[in-house]
């Protein structure tokens, strides 16, 4: 399955790995580039630039395929802007393949002149944008791609609340660069409307927590097989930083806290990176908030990333052919 994404990045699939802090660490990223997927590896999981540089020198020595590393710009107790800053500067200088920006734009946020600086190290921006008027202004910025956010993405999704079936669509005819659908995405089926979208690719994270290679707790993995699309909601609304997150007991204790017009004094402990990794190592389930996105309802089993990607293509290859017999 050849696109404009494949031939940015040199990759076989246009199947890419979204960021995941505690997750997305170098044997997963490996696993998914060497399947013919783009890797990801999560700065934030990092306490320096040089912490980041071993990681991408392990992942290399996994892999000597393509994969990007996502650099988050959103408000953080740990990560300082400095810390951002080093974490950009070693991406250029170990010239990683691309950069996947979510939160703040990059140019905005380090300044105008961090995209030529990436451009000229050769590494490709891509900015996750839950809104046409964030995509305009990557595209005119000078980012090579851009990733159309939908609404069902675990995470912390614009609270535009626009959903992948009309945001990709609106994305595709306002930006001329490729664009990459993230949201609801789990299977063949998912990625072949996607493409039908106007999609030139298709991202995942939560589907990418059950496969083999992903260092999440068996628990967890097997939770994500027996919850259904229901099963996450909303949180932290109230802080203007709404999160999508695995229904649990520490959801709901969120939850009741904003329903009372508690503050960020009182929610802050409950959502800690500390929290969520402890939860995702001890295969705690109801411990933490756990960013999960709607297309866990479409994960029926824990597979290896290579027969994911590739029955991915398989199955959305038959979907497409599909609907043209029966159209």
């Amino acid at each position: 399955m050849k696109t404009r994404i494949t031939e940015l990045f040199g990759i076989q699939h246009p199947i890419i790995c979204g960021g995941m802090m505690w997750l997305a660490k170098p044997e997963l990223c490996a696993a998914i580039s060497n399947a013919g997927g783009l890797g990801n590896l999560t700065a934030g999981n990092y306490e320096s630039g040089n912490d980041l540089r071993k990681a991408i020198d392990k992942t290399r020595e996994l892999t000597d395929k393509p994969f990007s590393v996502n650099i988050t710009f959103l408000p953080s107790v740990h990560i300082t802007k400095e810390l951002h800053q080093e974490y950009f500067q070693v991406c250029c200088e170990e010239k990683v393949t691309a950069l996947e920006i979510s939160g703040a734009p990059l140019d905005k946020y380090l300044g105008p002149d961090s995209v030529s600086r990436s451009q000229e190290a050769g590494v490709k921006l891509i900015h996750k944008v839950g809104a046409v008027r964030h995509a305009t202004h990557a595209e005119k910025a000078g980012y090579a791609a851009v990733i159309a956010a939908g609404f069902e993405e675990g995470g912390h999704p614009l609270d535009d609340d626009v959903t992948t079936m009309l945001l990709t669509p609106r994305i595709r005819e306002s930006v001329n660069i490729p664009v990459i659908t993230a949201g609801g995405i789990a299977d063949g089926r998912s990625m072949a409307a996607a493409m039908v979208l106007g999609a030139d690719g298709v991202m995942m994270a939560s589907r990418f927590i059950a496969t083999t290679e992903c260092l999440a707790h068996p628990k967890i993995k097997e939770e994500l097989v027996r919850r259904q699309e229901n099963d996450v909601t909303l949180i932290c609304k109230s802080l203007n930083l709404q999160m999508r997150a695995l229904k649990n007991k520490l959801a709901q204790e969120v939850l009741e806290v904003e329903s009372r017009h508690g503050g960020l004094e009182e929610i802050i402990s409950l959502i800690s990176g500390e929290r969520i990794q402890k939860a995702w190592e001890s295969g705690d389930v109801e411990y933490a908030p756990l960013a999960l996105g709607q297309s866990i309802g479409l994960i029926k089993e824990i597979v290896s990333c290579r027969e994911l990607l590739e029955r991915m293509v398989r199955e959305a290859e038959e979907a497409l052919a599909k609907v043209q017999r029966r159209f």
